[in-house]
C-alpha cells in the first residue's frame, strides 16, 4: 500500500524527505541517494482496456511525460512492469501504440539490463534530450500477477510505502466468520502499527470496510478496546489517513499529518483505531461460522451475469421489466463500487470494459454513467439515456473486494496433473475430529461442479467426473464423507448444497468412483435469438410416410407410433438460432469416437441432448413435446472478424465458436413440435437450450425461451417471446 505524504515536496527540503525514506523501505527520493538517478514515478496511460497494460508515462521535475520506443527492449519493459508492482513484462508496443502522449519525451534511447529497480537507473540519453515526437512513444503489458502486498498510488509527490493493512480481532473474536471489528493495524518495515484514532472518521472506516469486502461501516463500542489497548505495548504508524469515503482502496486516500512518535505517550487524547464492519446478507455471521447460509442476495434493480467467481460479473440493469447492460463510456471504479456495495460486498477491486466477462443481450440501458460513490443504487448515478452507438462489445462489468470466508481451506482437489483439476476432497467432521474424505459421486453433475470450482476460486467447472481411478488422490481420505449431493448452482459452498448429512448412502463408494473436477477461468454462455423463433413460427401438415427418418429419431409424439403411414402430422415449426455470448467456445463433452451416428439422417450426434421444444398449458403441464435436438454443432454465422471453426460435414469438429451462432432452419427434420393432437387453446410454447447443463456455461439463466401461443385449430400465432424472464399469463 502506496499512501501519499502530499506536504513533503512543498514543506521539506530534500534531505528530510531522504530521511523519511529510510523509515519507510521505499521512496522516491531513495532511488535518488542510491546511484544518483533522478528521483520518477511510473505509470500505464493511454488508449487500453487492461490495467496492467499502457502507454509508459514518467514523472519528473513536476511533469509527466513519455518514453521515446528508440532502443526500447524486453527488459526495459520488465524494468518498468516491476516497478509499477507487476512480476514481469510479458511485451512492448513501439510507434504509439496505446495513442500518443502529451507533454514532454523525457527519456529516449534506453538500455535495462533488466534488473534495475527503476526506470531512472538504466543508461539513456538524459532526462528532457530526445529527438523523438509522441508517434514513437512506446507502451507495455505486464503480467497480471503482482508483486504480493505491493499497492501504490500516483501522485505528484512523495510517496511513503507500507506493506500491508489488516483488520486484528481481538482474542474472542478470532474465530468467528468473517471478521468484521478489531484494531486497525499497517505492515510497515516488517512490524505491524496502529494507526492514532485522533483524527479518524467514519469515511476512514468506510473504505476500509470497502477493502475487506463489506459494504457499509457502523459505530463500534471502543471501551473493551480501550482496556485492551491500555495492556498492550502501542507501536504507533507516523502518519494520519485522509479518506473522503468514497474510495475503493486505502491507497486512493491522501495521508494526513505526520504524528509526533513518542513511545506509550503518543496518542494521548486518543487511542488505537478500532473499526467495525456490517457484512452484506450473504456474508453474515451464522450458527456454524458462516458455511451452512446460503447464498442469498436481494437483486431489485441490479445484477451481475457471467462472472466466475462470487462478487463479479457483467453489470445488468433493471428498467421497465427488461433486464439491460451498461455502456463501457467513462465506465470508472467509483461507478463499480457503488454496484458492488449495492449488491452486499465491498469496494470495487475493478471497473471492466469491453464486455471482458462476456455480451449481454437485451437493451443498454445505461451510459456514461457518472456516480458520486455515496448513491444506494447505481441507478441514482447520473446517466446519458441515449446509448446509441453503444453495443454489447462494449459492456461494463465489476470485480468486487468479497469477505475471506475461508471458504477454500475445508475443500482440495487432489490427484490431478495441475491446480484446477483432481478429486473433490472435503473436510468433514467425524468422530468428534475433522477429517478429510471424498465425496459420493452418484448425481454428481456440471452444477455441482460449478460450486468446488466456485469455492476454491477457480472459476467455472469444465467438467464433472463420476470416476476418478486415473487421479491418484491422498489414500488416507479415500472414505467417503459426504453423499447425495444436489446443487442449484448459487451456492457459495458444497456444504451449502442438499446432502444426505451424517448418514452416508454410496453403494459404490469412494476410491476410484470419487467425484471429482476440473475447472477453468472462461465459460460459453449460448442464448436463443427469440425474434427468430416468433417471426418464422408457422404449421405445416406433413404426411407419415415424408416423417420415417423422424419417426426413427423419436421426433414425433407418441401416438405417431400406431399411426396409419398415409396419414398426416400436423407440425408446428420454426427457425432456432443460437449464439455463443460467452469467453470460450462451446464443445461436446463427448469426444469424437462417442458419437452416434444416424445413417438416415447421415449425421453424427455430439450430444444426445442439446435442446428441449415443448408446449406447456398456463400452469405447466407439458401437453406437446418436439425434438430433443442433438443435430450436429457448426458455425453458420459469426460476426464480423470471427472465423468459423466448427463444420459438420467429413467427420468435422463440432462446437459453436465465440461469437459465432448455430442456425437450425425451420424446414430441416425434427426442428418442430408435433401438435396433432393437440387441442386449441392458448398455451406456452418453451424452448430450453442445454436443458441438463451437460456442457458447462457461465450463465443458465439466459438458456430458456418461453412465448405465448395461441392455436385455433387451424392457425396458430407466437408471441411476446422472452429469454429468462418468467413471461405474464
Amino acid at each position: 500500500l502506496w499512501i501519499i505524504f502530499t506536504g513533503c515536496l512543498n514543506n521539506c527540503n530534500i534531505a528530510i524527505c531522504c530521511l523519511l525514506s529510510a523509515l519507510y523501505m521505499w521512496t522516491l527520493c531513495n532511488a535518488q541517494s542510491d546511484s544518483g538517478s533522478p528521483a520518477i514515478q511510473l505509470r500505464l496511460a493511454g488508449e487500453k482496456r487492461k490495467h496492467y497494460e499502457g502507454r509508459v508515462e514518467v514523472f519528473y521535475n513536476g511533469e509527466w511525460g513519455t518514453v521515446c520506443d528508440d532502443d526500447f527492449s524486453i527488459y526495459a519493459a520488465r524494468v518498468v512492469c516491476k516497478e509499477l508492482g507487476f512480476v514481469d513484462a510479458e511485451s512492448w508496443s513501439p510507434s504509439a501504440k496505446y495513442g500518443r502522449g502529451e507533454g514532454r519525451i523525457w527519456l529516449d534511447n534506453v538500455h535495462c539490463t533488466g534488473g534495475e529497480k527503476s526506470l531512472a537507473h538504466c543508461q539513456s540519453n538524459g532526462f528532457g534530450v530526445s529527438d523523438c515526437k509522441h508517434s514513437e512513444d512506446v507502451g507495455v503489458v505486464c503480467t497480471q500477477k503482482r508483486i504480493p502486498g505491493f499497492k501504490f498510488i500516483r501522485n505528484q509527490g512523495l510517496t511513503v510505502q507500507v506493506e500491508d493493512v489488516r483488520i486484528r480481532a481481538t482474542y474472542s473474536h478470532r474465530k468467528r466468520i468473517p471478521i468484521t471489528d478489531g484494531f486497525l493495524e499497517v505492515k510497515d518495515g516488517g512490524k505491524w502499527r496502529q494507526i492514532c484514532n485522533e483524527e479518524w472518521t467514519e469515511m476512514n472506516s468506510r473504505v476500509i470496510c470497502g477493502m475487506y469486502g463489506f459494504p457499509g461501516e457502523k459505530r463500534v463500542n471502543t471501551r473493551p478496546y480501550k482496556l485492551l489497548a491500555k495492556r498492550r505495548k502501542k507501536n504507533y504508524w507516523g502518519f494520519s489517513v485522509n479518506c473522503t469515503g468514497n474510495e475503493a482502496d486505502l491507497s486512493d486516500c491522501k495521508l494526513g499529518r505526520e504524528i509526533e512518535l513518542k513511545g506509550n505517550h503518543t496518542c494521548e487524547q486518543g487511542m488505537p483505531v478500532v473499526v467495525s464492519c456490517v457484512p452484506g446478507r450473504a456474508f453474515a455471521p451464522s450458527v456454524s461460522a458462516g458455511f451452512r447460509k446460503a447464498y442469498r442476495v436481494e437483486q431489485p434493480l441490479v445484477r451481475l451475469r457471467g462472472g466466475a467467481m462470487i462478487g463479479e460479473g457483467r453489470v445488468e440493469v433493471l428498467k421497465n421489466g427488461e433486464w439491460g447492460t451498461v455502456c463501457d463510456d467513462n465506465w470508472n471504479i467509483r461507478a463499480a463500487t457503488v454496484v458492488c456495495r449495492e449488491l452486499g460486498f465491498g469496494s470495487a477491486k475493478e471497473a471492466l470494459t469491453g464486455a471482458r466477462l462476456g455480451q449481454g443481450m437485451g437493451p443498454v440501458h445505461m451510459n456514461e454513467v457518472e456516480c458520486s460513490g455515496f448513491e444506494k443504487s447505481l441507478t441514482e448515478c447520473y446517466f446519458n439515456r441515449d446509448a446509441l452507438g453503444c453495443s454489447h462489445e462494449e459492456d461494463a462489468a465489476v470485480k468486487c473486494n468479497v469477505p475471506a470466508m475461508g471458504f477454500n481451506k475445508r475443500l482440495r482437489l487432489s490427484g490431478g496433473r495441475n491446480p484446477y483439476e483432481g478429486r473433490v476432497e472435503v473436510l468433514a467432521e467425524k468422530n468428534g475430529a475433522l477429517v478429510w474424505g471424498t465425496v459420493c459421486s452418484d448425481s454428481w453433475g456440471t452444477m455441482e461442479a460449478m460450486v468446488v470450482c466456485r469455492q476454491l476460486g477457480l472459476g467455472f467447472a469444465s467438467h464433472a467426473f463420476q470416476e476418478t481411478y486415473y487421479w491418484q488422490g491422498d489414500a488416507s481420505a479415500d472414505a467417503v464423507v459426504m453423499s447425495g449431493v444436489r446443487c442449484s448452482g448459487t451456492e457459495l459452498t458444497v456444504d451449502q448444497c442438499l446432502h444426505h448429512g451424517k448418514h452416508i448412502e454410496c453403494p459404490k463408494g469412494g476410491g476410484r468412483f470419487s467425484a471429482g473436477v476440473s475447472c477453468t477461468q472462461t465459460a460459453p454462455d449460448l442464448v436463443l435469438n427469440a425474434p427468430v423463433v416468433e417471426q418464422t413460427t408457422y404449421l405445416e401438415d406433413r404426411p407419415m410416410y415424408a416423417l420415417q427418418c423422424a419417426h426413427e429419431e423419436h421426433c414425433l409424439s407418441s401416438t405417431a407410433d400406431k399411426a396409419d403411414p398415409t396419414s398426416y402430422r400436423r407440425l408446428l415449426r420454426f427457425s432456432s438460432q443460437i449464439h455463443n455470448n460467452g469467453q470460450s467456445d462451446f464443445r461436446p463433452r463427448a469426444a469424437h469416437h462417442s458419437w452416434i451416428w444416424h445413417e438416415c439422417h447421415r449425421h453424427y450426434h455430439s450430444m444426445e441432448v442439446f435442446t428441449h421444444y415443448d408446449l406447456l398449458s398456463l400452469n405447466g403441464t407439458k401437453v406437446a413435446e418436439g425434438h430433443k435436438a442433438s443435430f450436429c454443432l457448426e458455425d453458420t454465422h459469426c460476426d464480423e472478424g470471427i472465423q468459423k471453426r466448427y463444420e459438420c460435414a467429413n467427420f468435422g469438429a463440432q462446437g459453436i465458436t465465440v461469437g459465432c451462432s448455430d442456425t437450425y432452419r425451420h424446414d430441416i427434420d425434427c426442428q418442430w413440435i408435433d401438435i396433432t393432437d393437440l387441442k386449441p387453446g392458448d398455451y406456452i410454447f418453451q424452448v430450453v437450450i442445454n436443458p441438463n447443463y451437460e456442457v458447462a456455461e457461465s450463465d443458465y439463466s439466459n438458456n430458456i425461451m418461453k412465448c405465448r401461443s395461441r392455436y385455433d385449430g387451424q392457425r396458430i400465432w407466437t408471441y411476446n417471446c422472452h429469454i429468462g424472464e418468467t413471461i405474464s399469463l
